[in-house]
């Protein structure tokens, strides 16, 4: 084996890497469960508060090879919310309320708003066409007027003029669209913080107005849905310094040194209610001084009592330029005692408490968060984002980064009388209640033009310059897209993984053995070895596992049998030739490698395909199912050649079969060509039943691609589906569907009520009506488990995005097979065979839609596992052609018919194409029993999907190859089997 050293070289790094990694999950995961414990009290009740404590407490403290908690936490193999609960949301910004702000008050012109409502009618349609829509309408109900008399207004001033082309305009407004977008990320980005979730995710879907939010551990979706919706609330105003806080400082320090006396004495932390102190007493100077002027003994009259109230002070708080601060540990402790009444009584009555949105670094790699004492009267800010007309990204005089911005005429009215106040003193920007930054006022502004400085950079000022530009526009961000998914329901999925995991990975090791024997336990080692790597390349990757990532583990882990199961057939061969072991065994693997390339590329291809289109479930299976071709295609062909080659040095010598198996598939003779007609007959008739079942029964389509919202109800006993779906068709229309969901004390409630209403009160109304419908099934209490709801655009843009995906493919695939056989018949033959499976596919989950006790609805995780399926066929078609070119190139196809070769070689991958299958099928069948409700209909899609492939790559792809090379040899008389093919070299053999 050349570069014998350097593999194992690799494979200890890898190895090493996979522990490194893979290790911070056990820290993490071990820390957590201390922190269950150490919050669960007596009868076993877990304080939710007191495990955020614990958390809070070592976040960033050093507790693994010089990481903190929260660099652990980082690099653990994150859960899914599918397996740890948590809530899933997809957000867009109306463009229709971007174009009502940009126009002003030209807004209310009736033309403008026919051609807005003309644009909005057609829901399906993706908005990022909207633009280009209401030009077009606009040009229709007022054919006289131009787009610049509409928007060139104060506001948009110097982006665009009155003699402005209706293209200048469209395009500034998808710019100022694309802005929007922008500007929402930075909010929504402030806004989780909020939240405290662990490892939440958000980012901006490419190409797309939407933004992505994933928060797991989410208990309280009202809450995420109030919080990310709607307008950012912008806002400017004064800030308290802290020497004049000096009073209440004291104050807030005597209060703080009482609760630790009491502390003492009871042995038990204070409380709101229990924890008094004098407050009618209030001094100049002491502590106040101390942290504003760093002189504590200009003004102390008693050492010891300054001193104890110093120390209960700076325990908490942290003195700071604008103030003060607090360790991002002690922030929920510190958030609680300033809400105490008592202690907001020592301040002045329009004095707010707000934080920081990031903190700074301080000792010891803590983190601290910047405590601002911002001026409110009446709880009113001096100033709203709305009177802010453009803020731009600039450079002062000296090259520097700044922040530009302009307001109208009541802003700058407004900004002058704050800024002359303000001279010498900071101005807080605050968004969403959090201070964004509070620069420090030069002098008075008369004009509303002002410019930011700092030590900001390029990346800061940009960040603030779109979040002054969100009170500009009238532009709320709106859910089209939202998953709920319970910890009891996450739990239990947990569950199901692990043993559908288990069990998969047991009956594959226990069949390899049983069919393999001695070589068996090599192919299993490897296997084991897969499994590790892969779990340890993606902990290194940051990526999720999800419910359908396990189940893409355990299918790469039964397809990763493929490249073994290629392997040991072409050494058995090398065997039976007369050959030495040792000889044997490189041959094998030399011979093998080149259909083990061809079959796992067009696997790959697909994989890649789904990563690119896929969302949720279908996201969570590619990612794992791409990874495991890898690290499987290295492990079978590494691995296992290191295993054998140490029984080789060994001297051992063994065969390829158990005693069981000895004989099977060997000196096969089945005719599978002659009676291709028969089979394309059969093929043809289940098609155009299939396509009659399309025509006059349809499909039943998931809410991923029609819209609506769906409810997992769980009842505490069972509970008659069709009694629940006649009280929710009373309640929320006939288009209802309810069907029993994994058990019969389980349904799934799936409506279009409300699905076009985009306030957060219309997914209240929703579930309320749910729940309420659900009560009316006497003495059966139930509760909503998960919840879903994907909007009339999201549902067309989502089905589309799958025919792209299911088209590409098939493109992808044709090119490839063209690309390394070199003959368009093997390329038409793969596609036509493929196109056979998705149809019958189709056609089964028509005709069966209502039949079976799952869901058989047309969703995401069916093209999932449609394209899936195409992988594992062209695998399988690959694994033959490649097989049926080693034929036709051999000098034996001379005076053989082209029938007769390619039977042959049909025959001589019998045996690869049954274990393999087999080894699949049994997985998927652990998975349908073990998966859980959630990817049953996915699981079952795939099962099909192997059968029915396996059978096209012999009854169809394979014939159709036999038929075009016959019709290709018909124009060419002179041509000989053997010239039928060229080899991968370009060179033809010639008999």
């Amino acid at each position: 084996m050349a570069n014998k050293n350097g593999i194992i070289g690799l494979t200890i790094v890898i190895a090493l890497i996979s522990v490194y990694y893979l290790s911070f999950t056990f820290v993490s995961r071990n820390i957590k469960a201390k922190s269950v414990a150490y919050a669960t009290d007596a009868k076993g009740e877990v304080d939710l508060a007191k495990k955020q404590r614990y958390v809070d407490s070592l976040w960033r403290e050093d507790v693994y090879l010089g990481h903190t908690l929260q660099e652990v936490t980082e690099r653990e193999l994150n859960l899914g919310l599918d397996l740890q609960g948590g809530m899933h949301v997809v957000m867009e910004v109306a463009p229709a309320d971007i174009l009502k702000g940009m126009a002003g008050g030209n807004a209310r012109s009736v033309a403008f708003q026919n051609a807005l409502k003309k644009a909005g009618e057609d829901k399906t349609a993706s908005n990022s066409a909207f633009i280009n829509r209401f030009a077009a309408a606009y040009k229709e109900a007022a054919p006289n007027s131009s787009l610049a008399a509409l928007f060139a207004t104060s506001s948009n001033r110097g982006k665009i003029s009155s003699s402005s082309s209706d293209g200048d305009v469209v395009k500034m407004l998808n710019t100022e669209v694309n802005g929007s977008i922008d500007r929402a990320f930075q909010i929504t980005q402030a806004r989780i913080d909020k939240f405290g979730v662990t490892n939440p995710n958000i980012q901006r879907l490419p190409g797309q107005n939407r933004i992505l939010v994933e928060l797991p551990g989410v208990d309280n979706p009202e809450r995420v849905r109030r919080l990310l919706s709607g307008a950012a609330k912008l806002e400017f105003s004064e800030v308290y310094l802290t020497n004049e806080l000096a009073a209440g400082l004291d104050g807030l320090g005597k209060y703080l040194a009482k609760q630790e006396e009491i502390k003492k004495a009871t042995g038990k932390p204070t409380t709101a209610a229990a924890a008094t102190t004098d407050t009618t007493k209030k001094t100049d100077g002491g502590l106040a001084a101390q942290l504003a002027q760093k002189s504590a003994d200009s003004t102390a009259t008693d050492s010891s009592a300054i001193a104890a109230q110093s120390a209960a002070l700076t325990n908490l708080f942290v003195p700071m330029p604008q103030g003060l601060g607090v360790f991002l540990k002690d922030t929920a402790r510190a958030s609680e005692i300033l809400r105490r009444p008592e202690v907001k009584s020592l301040f002045p009555a329009d004095l707010v408490f707000m934080w920081d949105r990031k903190g700074t670094e301080g000792v010891n790699n803590q983190l601290i968060l910047p405590l601002y004492f911002i001026k409110k009267a009446n709880g009113v800010a001096a100033m709203e984002g709305d009177v802010i007309v453009d803020a731009t990204h600039d450079y002062d005089e000296r090259g520097r980064p700044e922040v530009t911005m302009r307001m109208n005429g009541e802003g700058a009215r407004k900004w002058r009388t704050l800024t002359a106040r303000s001279v010498g003193r900071p101005v807080a920007i605050i968004i969403d209640n959090l201070v964004y930054t509070a620069p420090t006022v030069q002098g008075e502004i008369p004009n509303g033009n002002s410019s930011i400085t700092g030590s900001f950079t390029v990346e800061e000022t940009k960040d603030m310059s779109n979040v002054l530009k969100a009170g500009k526009l009238p532009a709320p961000t709106h859910i089209v897209e939202e998953a709920v998914v319970g910890s009891s329901l996450g739990a239990e999925a947990i569950n199901d993984g692990l043993i559908s995991s288990a069990v998969g990975l047991l009956i594959v090791l226990v069949f390899m053995v049983a069919y393999y024997s001695r070589a068996g336990w090599i192919a299993d080692m490897a296997l084991l070895i897969n499994l590790f790597f892969l779990l340890g390349v993606m902990a290194s990757l940051g990526a999720v596992l999800t419910l359908s990532g396990i189940a893409g583990i355990v299918l790469s882990i039964g397809m990763a049998v493929d490249a073994n199961v290629l392997i040991y057939e072409g050494i058995k061969v090398e065997l039976e030739g007369g050959k030495p072991f040792a000889q044997a065994v490189r041959d094998g693997f030399k011979h093998s490698l080149t259909a083990i390339i061809d079959s796992n590329v067009t696997t790959l291809l697909t994989g890649i395909i789904l990563y690119t289109f896929g969302t949720g479930l279908v996201l969570g299976f590619a990612t794992t199912l791409v990874l495991g071709l890898l690290t499987s295609l290295f492990c079978a062909i590494f691995i296992t050649r290191l295993f054998l080659e140490q029984q080789i040095k060994r001297g051992k010598v063994f065969n390829f079969y158990s005693g069981l198996t000895k004989n099977w598939f060997k000196d096969n003779d089945f005719d599978f060509v002659s009676q291709r007609r028969r089979f394309y007959i059969i093929s043809t008739v289940i098609m155009a039943i299939g396509i009659g079942s399309f025509i006059f029964k349809g499909f039943g389509l998931g809410i991923d691609f029609k819209g609506g919202r769906s409810y997992v109800v769980r009842f505490q006993e069972s509970v008659d589906a069709d009694k629940l779906r006649s009280i929710m068709d009373e309640d929320l229309g006939s288009t209802t569907e309810v069907k029993t969901f994994g058990g019969q004390d389980q349904v799934k409630i799936t409506t279009a009520y409300l699905i076009e209403e985009t306030s957060t009160d219309a997914d209240q109304k929703a579930e309320s009506k749910i729940l309420a419908g659900v009560k009316k099934i006497p003495n059966n209490p139930a509760k909503i488990v998960s919840s879903n709801k994907v909007g009339p655009t999201m549902a067309n843009d989502t089905l589309w995005s799958a025919v792209y995906a299911i088209l590409l493919a098939l493109a992808a695939n044709f090119v490839y097979i063209f690309i390394r056989f070199k003959r368009v018949a093997f390329s038409y033959g793969a596609v036509v065979s493929l196109a056979h499976d998705v149809i019958i596919i189709l056609a089964i989950f028509s005709l069966f839609n209502g039949w079976l006790p799952w869901s058989l609805d047309i969703d995401q995780a069916f093209i999932g596992a449609i394209l899936t399926m195409i992988g594992y066929s062209m695998n399988d078609t690959v694994v033959i052609y490649d097989r049926i070119r080693d034929y036709l190139k051999d000098d034996k196809a001379r005076g053989q018919s082209l029938p007769t070769v390619i039977n042959n070689a049909l025959n001589s991958t019998l045996s690869r194409t049954a274990v393999t299958g087999i080894s699949v099928i049994l997985v998927l069948i652990v998975l349908m029993i073990f998966g859980g409700a959630v990817i049953r209909g996915f699981t079952f899609c795939m099962l099909l999907g192997v059968i029915v492939g396996t059978y096209s790559s012999l009854f169809v792809a394979a014939p159709i190859v036999v038929d075009l090379l016959q019709r290709e040899k018909r124009k060419e008389p002179a041509l000989t089997v053997a010239e039928t093919v060229a080899p991968v070299g370009g060179k033809k053999i010639k008999a």
